[in-house]
């Protein structure tokens, strides 16, 4: 590289904004540490996410699955679209799109989520629920939710029996 050319690349460098700096920065975390930078738990997200964008001035983002995720946890059963949006910020997350319960026979969009102190309150517009925090330290995974260790020995002790 010519001279010219190197002081031609540090005077950009220098010039760009350090916003650009920090985005690049969180490209290089996961979904659930990003999520952990704006003080939630990891198990607010299934296992899965591939992908995520994140617009820190604003904090709009999305989150990307393969596919829909659907589990049960307690008496609910949640989904979540492939594709998850919202605007997050330090310990609300509003405005979200692709994430369901069901509540009865009825299935309800989540459109906000608020991290206060040692409780996790999941608003669907007129309603909301609290949850102890601690129910979130675990992320759930697709199919199962929590309930998969108990899956996977079953099914071992399924493979056992039948190898006798």
């Amino acid at each position: 590289m010519a001279f010219p050319s190197r002081i031609l690349l540090f005077l950009t460098l220098i010039s760009l904004p350090a916003s650009s700096f920090a985005i690049a920065d969180d490209e290089r975390l996961s979904a659930y540490q990003a999520l952990q930078r704006y003080d939630f738990p990891v198990g607010i997200l299934p296992i899965g996410v591939i992908g995520y964008e994140l617009k820190r001035e604003t904090g709009e983002f999305s989150a990307y699955l393969s596919g829909t995720c659907n589990f049960p946890i307690d008496s609910y059963q949640l989904s979540y679209k492939s594709t998850i949006q919202g605007v997050i910020s330090p310990g609300r997350i509003t405005n979200l799109k692709g994430v369901s319960v069901k509540v009865l026979f009825f299935w309800l969009n989540i459109v906000e989520v608020i991290h206060d102190g040692d409780k996790m309150e999941f608003s669907v517009g007129l309603a909301s629920a609290n949850f102890p925090i601690d129910n979130f330290y675990e992320s759930p995974q697709c199919g199962c939710g929590f309930a998969c260790n108990h899956l996977n020995a079953t099914v071992s002790s399924i493979w056992v029996s039948s190898d006798i």
